[in-house]
This record gives structure tokens, sequence and C-alpha cells, in this order.
């Protein structure tokens, strides 16, 4: 190589840093630019309202009743002595 290419050598490599660093500070976000706003949220309270008589009252259908297993269950259901 010549002295001569590596001189413009040196010339394209600096300008295109220089076009690279001017290109990214113009596309990539900035850090002071980078903050998120975000929603307040109320402060959650231990205090809490009975619901609604309406649909809760001790007069309710419970969907959830206790079951147990155990002897009173039938063993065999088909072997029965009902034929």
């Amino acid at each position: 190589m010549r002295q001569k290419d590596i001189a413009v050598i040196i010339v394209i490599a600096v300008f295109s840093a220089v076009i690279s660093f001017l290109l990214s500070n113009k596309l990539f976000v900035r850090p002071d630019s980078r903050q998120q706003k975000y929603e307040v949220v109320d402060v959650i309270s231990t205090d809490f309202s009975l619901p609604d008589s309406r649909f809760f009252n001790s007069q309710s259908i419970n969907p959830t009743p206790n079951t147990e297993l155990g002897s009173n269950t039938n063993q065999n259901p088909f072997n029965s002595d009902n034929k």
C-alpha cells in the first residue's frame, strides 16, 4: 500500500465514525427520555364491607356441601343385589 491509500482509508474511517456517531444520537433513545410514566395506585385497606345480602345470606344453598367417603358408600356399584 502506498501512503496515499493509507491516508484515504484513515479519512474514510474518521468520516464514517463521525457520521455513525451523529446518526446514533438521533436514532437511539437518550437516557433522559427513557423515563416511563406510571399510574398511582390507591392504598389497599384491610377493611372489607359485608357482601350483598341478596346473594350471600344464611338461607342460601351451599354449592359445596361436605361429603364423606367411607363405610356408607357403595363399594360394589355394579354388583348389586337388585337383579
